[in-house]
């Protein structure tokens, strides 16, 4: 029965029972992650990718031009960042779960191939950090800009980039966290239960999950938000802006991948994911400290080198007028000249008296 078809027959009295049974206490699952558009998918894993990528564009660009730098910019450094990222977070997602790639301890028992399925998910963020660097580095240097200047421009938009694509993780099923009662617990359906960890037998279906997916989309809106903020209280400048994005990402992704439960790698009891959070949080705490106290305030200029248009720069100099003519100099040089006309004149004619003796 359904709150639709109760009310019309139900009594006011009837109310409190019919209520309870009619609102829902469970977060349902997509039921499709691919469609098709005549012969070519669009799964929802990649389109939740793209729409991320699209808005940390546009909201670096916007950064960007308030630091002084070019808009347009921002689409040649992404030019570079983007494949790098992608094939980074791949690398890192396949070396951090290899089992399924490769077998057990590297047996050979996994499917290899299936590391280039990169829509059925799987991309390491720290992965695709690193090597989406790299590619922003070769982009700035191309530009003529500095990295540590893009790099807090893009780091709101890159939290908001990552709560928009964990949204693919909703539709394709995964990376849920154990078993909950809770109100906003997580349905998925029976073909993408996994096995309980302490069992090894599936759970039933009907199983609540924790819907981490959720938990970190919340958790990097709201982090962005403290970006924001804090860049345009302090005027952070020199990469204090990315590193606090990385002590306030690493902070939350803690507690969130401990709620996990899917297959993953294991070190001294805990899966590999929380110990590269938290070494990566403390690094970020040491070098926000460091650079707080070398940089306390923001860079003047985006440019590694100064240019001619570049606004920051200051006004060009104007170049020095050609200094006037000293009268007094103008005598002095033609008295000197006079002389020297004089001894020129007297040198050709001993020259002819001495041709004509000859």
């Amino acid at each position: 029965m359904t709150l639709l078809t109760a009310l019309p027959t139900a009594l006011p009295l009837e109310l409190s029972a019919v209520l309870p049974a009619a609102v829902t206490t469970e977060i349902p699952s997509p039921a499709e992650h691919t469609w098709y558009l005549g012969i070519f998918p669009l799964r929802a894993y990649a389109l939740a990718i793209l729409a991320g990528i699209v808005i940390a564009v546009w909201m670096t660009a916007r950064r960007w031009k308030a630091r002084g730098g070019n808009p347009e910019d921002v689409l040649e450094i992404a030019f570079w960042a983007v494949p790098f990222g992608i094939v980074g977070g791949r690398i890192y997602h396949v070396l951090s779960s290899p089992d399924r790639y490769f077998g057990e301890d590297f047996s050979g028992g996994g499917d290899p191939v299936k590391a280039f399925y990169v829509w059925e998910g799987g991309l390491g963020i720290w992965g695709a950090v690193a090597l989406g660097a790299v590619g922003a580095w070769i982009g700035c240097r191309r530009l003529g800009v500095r990295l540590s200047s893009f790099a807090d421009a893009v780091a709101p938009g890159l939290l908001v980039a990552q709560a928009v694509g964990r949204l693919g993780n909703w539709f394709n099923q995964e990376l849920y966290g154990r078993p909950t009662e809770l109100p906003w617990g997580l349905h998925i359906d029976a073909e993408y239960l996994v096995s309980n960890p302490a069992t090894g037998v599936a759970y039933p279906e009907g199983t609540l999950f924790h819907p981490t997916f959720l938990y970190e989309l919340l958790w990097n809106l709201a982090m962005a938000g403290v970006l924001l903020f804090l860049d345009r209280r302090f005027k952070l400048g020199h990469a204090r802006v990315f590193w606090a994005y990385v002590l306030l990402y690493t902070l939350g992704r803690v507690w969130i991948e401990m709620l996990r439960i899917d297959d993953a790698e294991l070190v001294l009891g805990l899966r590999l994911n929380v110990w590269t959070s938290i070494l990566l949080g403390l690094a970020a705490l040491v070098v926000s400290i460091v650079l707080a106290r070398k940089f306390p305030t923001r860079e003047e200029s985006v440019l590694l080198r100064p240019r001619d248009d570049d606004p920051s720069a200051g006004p060009e100099a104007e170049p020095e007028p050609d200094p006037e003519p000293d009268p007094a100099s103008e005598e002095t040089g033609t008295a000197a000249a006079e002389p020297e006309e004089k001894k020129t004149a007297a040198v050709e004619e001993s020259d002819a008296d001495t041709s004509a003796r000859t």
